[in-house]
């Protein structure tokens, strides 16, 4: 099980969203790349990187500093936060982006298919959950989707691997939902991975028992800013 360190940025500066509420915001560096190499020391393999002011203004903001990660470790990077531009997947593959995780523009049915069909196994979409509806554009508006459905129609048109986040648990260190983690591995086939709420390593723990249902990876955020989590000590005994 892939442990998975995030990095969200706004305004440049490393930051944690509590409940995905931009009102929210807790600073925990200025230095983004910094942080990156900290991880990576620690022995992650791959970061999660979520432009935080794209998401919300559908552009991307923080490209520069998103260049200079990758240039500074040799981690892969995935990407989320206002991609929604198929030149734009392009230009950040190019640029050394290992996955693009696709927010509100997966509910574009030809979008989706025309990124599947060019981009394959680099494309990850995520599902941010809030109150058992999919939300979208930066997690402040919700949508009329409910999350499982949704999960078994992006298998269905050939998405290989989602994020699944509860997004009122996000930040709160309150521990995942386990329910609703269970709920979106029996509904699919492919591979899941879980962010939201992982407070500590009983958390982690009880989440590497989903492996054989299909979850490759886990997200931590504020558990590893907060000294809740220690990275090494997690991919030492719970993953890669």
């Amino acid at each position: 099980m892939l442990i998975i360190p995030a990095i969200d940025i706004k305004d440049g500066k490393v930051v944690r969203l509590t409940k995905g509420d931009f009102l929210k915001v807790e600073v925990y560096s200025d230095d983004p790349i910094a942080i990156a190499k900290k991880w990576e020391e620690a022995g992650a393999t791959l970061i999660h990187v979520v432009d935080l002011d794209g998401a919300r203004k559908g552009v991307s903001k923080n490209l520069n500093i998103v260049e200079n990660i990758i240039k500074n470790v040799k981690a892969d990077i995935e990407l989320g936060g206002g991609i929604r531009e198929e030149s734009f997947i392009e230009e950040l593959i190019n640029k050394g982006v290992k996955q693009i995780v696709l927010g509100t523009k997966a509910l574009d049915d030809q979008f989706l298919a025309s990124v599947l069909k060019k981009f394959k196994d680099k494309i990850v979409v995520s599902i941010d959950s809030k109150a058992d509806v999919v939300t979208v554009n930066g997690w402040q508006e919700a949508g009329n989707v409910d999350p499982i459905k949704f999960a078994k129609e992006l298998e269905a048109k050939g998405v290989k691997k989602i994020v699944y986040t509860e997004v009122l648990r996000d930040g709160t260190l309150s521990g995942p939902n386990f329910f609703k983690i269970e709920k979106i591995l029996d509904a699919v086939n492919i591979e899941v991975i879980a962010s939201g709420g992982i407070s500590s390593m009983d958390d982690l723990r009880r989440l590497k028992t989903y492996e054989d249902k299909g979850l490759i990876g886990v997200i931590v955020g504020k558990a590893l800013y907060e000294g809740k989590i220690d990275l090494k000590e997690a991919i030492t005994k719970m993953g890669k």
